[in-house]
């Protein structure tokens, strides 16, 4: 049941390319103690960082130690239990993305999603919730989930379970398949990062709450 579409592997990934990421800290993810202890991993970071490479090798390393995997981009899971939903098998959908011991969610962050998507992936992340391990990948900071899955509220409880037991690897290079054109490429913001920040005011601070108030 593992759907990989390609295969990758970590003596594969060049680290050198990434020096943001601890080698040692992504090699020991190998060992596939996160599986065993249902945690989360989370891999951060702009086009072409080598997230699904590494979230795709870790789930090769999986499926050679006998594991179970599951591997589909978000846009894909939120179709099919979407899908399962308009003809009353929405549980049954559940059941079955429940039943790998490692699902990979490829692609958080990259389209946009139908108006019940954050209430669906709910449905099945509170159903994995330290029942069954995890890798997504994002090209979206965490503070960016609402705007992802529309709704505030319903991104505040999936980083919740999602955050509860979990590795978080924040990839902060730039894109390995543009490294040929990077002149070409506009300069990389880290995941999260805003670009639409306003110039800061001049002039003394507010000293009471209804000086705050009035300065906003």
């Amino acid at each position: 049941m593992a759907r990989l579409a390609t295969i990758k592997t970590l003596t594969g990934f060049d680290f050198s390319f990434q020096p943001s990421l601890d080698r040692n800290r992504i090699m020991a993810l190998a060992s596939l103690d996160f599986v065993d202890k249902h945690e989360v991993v989370h891999f951060i970071g702009q086009s072409g960082t080598g997230k699904s490479h590494l979230a795709v090798a870790l789930g090769v390393e999986a499926i050679r130690a006998g594991r179970s995997v599951y591997f589909c981009p978000l846009a894909d899971i939120i179709d099919s239990l979407a899908r399962a939903d308009r003809e009353g098998r929405l549980r049954e959908r559940i059941r079955y993305l429940c039943r790998a011991q490692l699902l990979i969610i490829d692609e958080i962050g990259y389209v946009t999603l139908a108006a019940d998507a954050g209430s669906l992936f709910f449905q099945l992340v509170n159903a994995r919730c330290e029942r069954g391990a995890m890798i997504l990948t994002s090209n979206r900071g965490f503070a960016e989930w609402g705007q992802v899955f529309g709704d505030p509220v319903i991104a505040t409880a999936l980083l919740d379970r999602l955050l509860h037991h979990a590795v978080v690897a924040h990839i902060e290079g730039s894109s390995y398949r543009m490294r040929q054109h990077a002149d070409l490429l506009p300069p990389v913001q880290p995941a999260g990062t805003r670009t639409d920040a306003q110039p800061k005011r001049r002039g003394r601070p507010p000293q009471t709450a209804a000086d705050a108030m009035q300065a906003i």
